[in-house]
């Protein structure tokens, strides 16, 4: 039985279809109601426009990009039927994904795949191969 599952999104507007999707997968894996799911959004350094919240006057945090992501991914936790709680993140996305499957010692991770091939996955290195390769549990893979 799945206890504790790390579901890591991308928050952006953009990418919201595919979150759709992973939700769903999580969705029919039908979790017991005492199982935990993390939902995480990792903030790549490679970003040019950090925005760090620490950085923002009190009165300015809750219009901070990463309040926002916060608030989003809460939103997507009222749909689930199970404990979740919130990870906002920043850094290399695959070393911090690995890092908090350690952390909470999840039984599963799910991850989306960009769905690169040959070359562009090398050159563009694929965070759901390096997960699948370096997470401590099972990782369940979402293609597009």
């Amino acid at each position: 039985m799945l206890k504790t599952i790390l579901l890591a999104l991308d928050a952006e507007p953009a990418a919201q279809p595919f979150t759709d999707r992973l939700l769903a997968a999580l969705q029919d894996l039908h979790l017991d109601a005492s199982a935990r799911v993390i939902l995480s959004h990792v903030v790549s350094t490679d970003s040019d426009h950090l925005d760090i919240a620490a950085d923002r006057p009190p009165s300015e945090i809750e219009r901070s990009p990463h309040h926002c992501l916060e608030q989003q991914l809460r939103h997507y936790g009222q749909n689930l039927q199970c404990l979740t709680e919130v990870e906002v993140v920043m850094g290399d996305p695959a070393e911090e994904i690995v890092r908090l499957a350690r952390i909470y010692r999840t039984d599963l991770v799910v991850v989306g795949s960009r769905g690169l091939t040959g070359m562009e996955k090398i050159l563009r290195r694929s965070v759901s191969a390096q997960v699948s390769e370096e997470a401590p549990c099972s990782v369940l893979v979402i293609k597009p």
